[in-house]
């Protein structure tokens, strides 16, 4: 049978050394020691950095197909999408609508290539 002081004593030696490895060993009371200087808790990224990026990247690809294959045929393709007979091709036309950011861009593209 084991020994409940025993086990307790190796309990306490698991919490003391896990402690030590997150830097709170040998610290006197008031002073800044190895913990205070740790990584310490980074904010994450959350949802709205990927989003952004997303969005940007699909803003610049619209405007990069905008001003590769022109105007009239980029409005005659997505005229094409939403008379789609699915919802899937319906959704994709409401997507690729060029909105005035991706026009702008395309404007922008044609200017910087010129």
């Amino acid at each position: 049978m084991a020994d409940p002081n025993l086990r307790d004593f190796y309990g306490r030696l698991d919490r003391i050394e896990k402690a030590h490895q997150r830097g709170y060993g040998f610290e006197a009371a008031g002073t800044l020691g190895r913990s205070h200087y740790g990584r310490g808790r980074r904010p994450g990224v959350g949802v709205v950095a990927p989003a952004v990026f997303v969005a940007t990247a699909v803003i610049l690809l619209k405007a990069l197909i905008h001003h590769g294959i022109g105007a009239g045929v980029y409005d005659a393709r997505v005229a094409d999408l939403w008379q789609g007979q699915t919802a899937l091709e319906r959704i994709g036309a409401a997507v690729m609508q060029a909105d005035p950011a991706t026009l702008w861009l395309s404007d922008l593209i044609a200017r910087l290539l010129a």
